[in-house]
């Protein structure tokens, strides 16, 4: 996209800018973790940041902070932590409270900051906000301060397509105003992306009613938001969907976003003793097993699980949180530790985009969350998929029918999807060379897009130059 602007020096550059960015993630790992690296790329730009976080998030990220890194004296990014308002024992889990609480006693702290960075001497005034668009409260404070603000987007274009086009689905009387489907049809939201289905609205939370609620009137929060701000700022790249810019003019498609090794606010410890062990596994051997920071099975398909993998005969590296399953600490069957000890595995938390980038991946079973499925994306590997809630059953409708990079797991009838169905869909994967080449055609696309000149490239550079005016 060509817009006339001057450009910036290169990532490589010291150079500094009078900008100074805030950005205000919403506390949780999905969240934080691409607001990190996009930390990272405005600092490549000579832009001064600030994130702030909540205490509670700090601490489960001090172990990756305070890692020492070559050539880096002092952390680039100035990291500021808050109380959530829900004190050391509160329900961090309990979406709802989290929210009210953490919005509620925001404001206060955010113009104390503001104050302060515009008081001292060294630093630079804030001129931009960066939010997440459920973060009312933040942007609500960015206007009255007359800063500059942007939304930053986390999930996929397909889920931004669907809150655009929430208002049009309501009066056409697709949805009644709950978000209840009233029509069992599916919608044509992108003409380059599949239909909709009921089953895929992203409030939808199979098992937690109260939750759907929740998140639906996120989802109308987010839809005010990102049409009243300067900008839309979105983790991908402009061929996944091409038509979304049709739909707001202000989006700026930055993705995908990486770490490169740079701190990415993992809250576990990444065990990267995984590396050396996919070093002496053969190219394209290892299915790479991960559900990211919130999936939860029940013991019975956790344990069908394992042995789907047990039977797929292959090699897997499968990260398994300690609160995997529901209830209990995860318990695998028996004697499947021994049985599977040359062949996988287990972690508790893996170096993702480095596992993701290794030769020995043969593809990638994942629950689709946005970030996970833009990295895998980024490094070319089909992907299984097996979604848990919100945004992560559309995304899977586009990995499979859309951009047809991976297939899609099936669950019977007790509602399990079983070790017969696991082996059956990693030997499709591995049978099918145009999964392989359509996935390798998106990792291609994925690094034209990031380097100097390329359009994600162009469109970070042309927002940077903007908040200096």
């Amino acid at each position: 996209m060509e817009c006339g602007f001057r450009t910036l020096p290169s990532s490589n550059s010291s150079s500094s800018t009078n900008a100074h960015v805030l950005l205000l993630p919403f506390p949780s790992q999905g969240h934080v973790a691409p607001f990190m690296k996009l930390s990272h790329k405005l600092v490549d730009l000579g832009v001064k940041v600030t994130l702030m976080i909540t205490e509670f998030i700090h601490k489960r990220m001090i172990t990756e902070l305070t890692q020492p890194r070559p050539g880096e004296e002092v952390h680039p990014i100035r990291i500021v932590a808050v109380p959530d308002g829900l004190g050391p024992e509160g329900n961090r889990g309990d979406v709802n409270k989290l929210s009210e609480s953490f919005f509620r006693i925001l404001p206060a702290y955010m113009e104390d900051l503001i104050k302060k960075a515009s008081q001292s001497d060294g630093d630079a005034k804030v001129t931009c906000v960066i939010a997440d668009p459920v973060m009312v409260s933040a942007l609500e404070f960015a206007d009255k301060m007359r800063l500059k603000k942007a939304t930053f987007f986390t999930s996929s274009p397909g889920v931004l397509t669907m809150i655009l086009q929430l208002p049009k689905l309501i009066e056409a009387g697709i949805i009644d105003a709950k978000g209840t489907a009233t029509k069992n049809e599916k919608i044509q939201l992108s003409p380059t992306l599949p239909p909709l289905s009921a089953a895929e609205f992203i409030w939808k939370c199979p098992g937690y009613k109260s939750m759907e609620e929740i998140v639906y009137q996120c989802t109308l929060t987010i839809n005010q938001n990102v049409k009243t701000s300067n900008w839309v700022l979105c983790n991908w790249f402009n061929e996944l969907d091409p038509s979304v810019e049709c739909l707001i003019p202000n989006i700026l498609t930055v993705g995908p976003l990486l770490g490169n090794g740079r701190p990415t606010g993992n809250f576990w410890p990444e065990d990267l003793t995984c590396l050396s062990w996919l070093d002496t596994q053969s190219p394209n051997s290892v299915i790479y097993v991960s559900f990211g920071s919130t999936s939860i099975f029940s013991q019975q398909q956790f344990q069908e699980l394992a042995l789907g993998l047990e039977l797929s005969g292959r090699p897997f590296l499968w990260v398994v949180r300690a609160d995997a399953t529901d209830g209990v600490s995860p318990k695998y069957p028996e004697n499947f530790i021994e049985k599977v000890s040359n062949v996988g595995k287990i972690i508790e938390w893996a170096p993702q985009e480095k596992v993701l980038a290794h030769p020995s991946l043969l593809c990638y079973l994942t629950h689709c969350g946005w970030n996970s499925t833009i990295e895998g994306i980024s490094m070319g590997v089909p992907m299984l998929c097996w979604p848990y809630l919100g945004d992560q059953f559309y995304n899977r409708s586009c990995v499979c029918d859309g951009w047809k990079i991976g297939l899609g797991l099936n669950y019977d009838d007790n509602g399990i999807i079983t070790r017969h169905e696991i082996k059956k869909k990693v030997n499709e994967l591995i049978g099918s060379d145009d999964i392989r080449t359509n996935a390798l055609k998106l990792k291609e696309q994925a690094q034209n897009n990031l380097v100097e000149g390329g359009s994600s490239w162009k469109n970070l550079e042309q927002f940077v130059t903007q908040i200096m005016l």
